[in-house]
């Protein structure tokens, strides 16, 4: 098979009982995608059909809604005919089971990193009115760098316009061992049943085992349903005891015991990492996401935007006393102050002081303005700042760039206001 539509088959990546995955090129956008194609004899089945098609619809529906950095992108869907198929964002890595087993754990703070990003990634889903319902290792996909993405939106409870505010769904679908205790009973579900599910992925990343063992699939649900698991720490105690107790909760019976909403759950583990500090060397993404969020200079940017700022930019820790920028040199790049405070001088007189979220260096952003600094700036105290390239953000996505002009527009406002308060002061005296 050399081609499907209008997508070049490249090579097959896998199959199962129900689709063959091909690895193709968009040639019109010089672009490779991941093409599901599926089967035809489990299409025509009468047993399977409806369910099938159904499942289909409901991922095919999804495409260009959900677009978010840790979600695989579904470009373009196909149902009709003798080929039916789904194209999505071509994602080089493999899924999260591979790291289930005993022997293959990952660190605990990569682990608790996953976890964030999963979350704030369910948390925009659920924004945009959808609930994955199957989360488990297999549907995590791990980049190379170490980045992931959520994939299989096949089992999706979508919300629906209509007035009644009614949820599409596909009843009994999902993965038995990752289901809360309300999914397995057919209750009404919200993003709880998914808060559930990735306590459960990360219960067996952290330990290398399921929450529950059973003969066969009714004990399992069994135990789902009335019995508590034992805690993570039971099979390996050197796991931190915070981040036993974030497993517990998100793995409660009772919907009032669990997390309430993922702001919750995401900030938990934010807190487990800022208490932890020695569990990773440096500043993760999960702290960098969390501080940028915090910033009044990021206050209008979405999530989004955010995620690939965080991509785009260094983040520095600077020493007390040490010179960040210095007048008369070049430099392509502009600072924005999460922690410590900065002093700004010129010919060594004292200008200005600045706090945690100031930025400085932003004027190298317009046309007009020449490579060399004016002033220069020092570490008053022990600091971190984030460093933007300029080429680099030229280069992003145009929503990530207005965003950067609106903020500093505002900040050019604010500094014009503190001018002429000053400049009327003098004019008086």
């Amino acid at each position: 098979m050399k081609r499907i539509g209008k997508y070049e088959i490249v090579r097959k990546l896998g199959s199962g009982a129900t689709s063959t995955v091909y690895l193709a090129l968009d040639q019109f956008n010089n672009q490779q995608v991941a093409l599901k194609l599926f089967n035809s004899i489990s299409m025509r089945n009468a047993a399977n059909v409806n369910v099938y098609r159904k499942l289909l619809l409901t991922e095919a529906s999804l495409a260009g809604k959900l677009s978010h950095p840790h979600i695989v992108k579904i470009i373009d869907a196909v149902l009709d005919g003798e080929q039916n198929y789904m194209v999505m964002e071509y994602v080089e890595g493999e899924t999260l089971e591979k790291y289930t087993k005993v022997d293959r754990l990952l660190p605990f703070g990569m682990v608790a990193e996953i976890t964030y990003k999963c979350g704030n990634a369910l948390e925009y889903a659920q924004r945009q009115g959808v609930i994955h319902r199957d989360i488990k290792p297999a549907n995590i996909l791990m980049q190379k760098e170490g980045d992931i993405k959520i994939a299989d939106f096949g089992s999706a409870l979508i919300e629906t316009t209509h007035v009644s505010q009614q949820m599409t769904q596909v009843a009994g679908v999902g993965s038995p061992a990752y289901m809360s205790p309300e999914q397995i009973q057919d209750q009404p579900l919200n993003h709880q049943t998914d808060i559930y599910s990735l306590g459960v992925t990360l219960y067996i990343l952290l330990t290398g085992r399921m929450p529950f063992h059973a003969d066969n699939s009714y004990s399992l649900l069994y135990q789902i349903m009335h019995s508590d698991p034992p805690f993570p720490r039971t099979f390996r105690p050197d796991i931190p005891e915070e981040l036993d107790a974030i497993v517990r909760r998100a793995m409660q019976k009772d919907l009032s015991q669990r997390y309430q909403t993922w702001g919750e759950f995401t900030h938990a583990l934010v807190h487990f990492f800022n208490s932890n500090a020695e569990v990773q060397e440096n500043i993760s993404d999960t702290e960098k996401f969390d501080t940028m969020r915090s910033l009044h200079f990021f206050k209008n940017v979405g999530d989004i935007e955010l995620w690939e700022v965080l991509r785009i930019s260094d983040w520095r820790e600077v020493k007390k006393g040490e010179c960040i920028l210095r007048e008369n040199e070049q430099c392509r790049a502009f600072f924005i102050l999460t922690s410590g405070e900065l002093k700004v001088t010129r010919q060594d007189c004292e200008l200005d002081r600045l706090c945690v979220g100031d930025c400085f260096g932003e004027m190298k952003r317009f046309p007009d303005s020449t490579f060399l600094r004016t002033t220069t700036v020092w570490a008053e105290t022990d600091a971190t700042l984030i460093e933007i390239n300029l080429d680099v953000l030229a280069k992003a996505s145009v929503e990530c760039r207005f965003q950067f002009d609106d903020a500093f527009l505002n900040i050019l406002l604010k500094r014009l206001d503190v001018a002429n308060v000053r400049i009327s002061s003098l004019l008086g005296k």
